[in-house]
């Protein structure tokens, strides 16, 4: 038995509607399966599920009761600690939809450019907004991370 890969990240929208088109509309996701549980509290909910398939948000309404990281933050400016730091999704290229993210209500956060991490040296093209709803996104061309195979001789 083992770990196959990450299922899903849950977001609690400040605006459900914006938030589900921002995710759609912008970064490509499909609507999958939608739901309400009273229990929790929880109006709407839905799984959207990642251009490749592979993995999926699921969006929850703003007054939502569910268990989560760390606390909201008081304010847009005021960052939460122990909570998620960003979202990253491989993107083809991080100029055009970070462009287009911003013509879509997110906000600068770190310009597109490339970065140079560790020893030996791995360049990465990236860049960061703050969605409509405040997550910290990262876009970052395609980069593979394991570097287990150059260090073998």
């Amino acid at each position: 038995m083992s770990v196959m890969g990450l299922a899903h990240v849950a977001i609690q929208a400040i605006d459900y509607q914006t938030t589900i088109a921002f995710y759609t509309e912008v970064l490509g996701f499909k609507r999958g399966h939608s739901w309400s549980l009273p229990a929790f509290q929880i109006q709407e909910a839905s799984m959207l599920i990642s251009p490749d398939q592979r993995t999926c948000l699921e969006i929850f309404d703003n007054d939502a009761v569910i268990p989560a990281q760390g606390k909201k933050a008081a304010s847009e400016e005021e960052i939460a600690h122990g909570a998620l730091l960003h979202l990253a999704f491989y993107v083809d290229n991080v100029d055009e939809i970070y462009q287009r993210a911003l013509d879509h209500g997110a906000r600068v956060f770190v310009e597109p450019g490339q970065l140079t991490l560790g020893e030996p040296p791995l360049v990465v093209k990236n860049a960061l907004v703050h969605s409509p709803n405040g997550e910290v996104i990262e876009f970052i061309e395609d980069v593979n991370f394991d570097m287990s195979l150059s260090n073998k001789k």
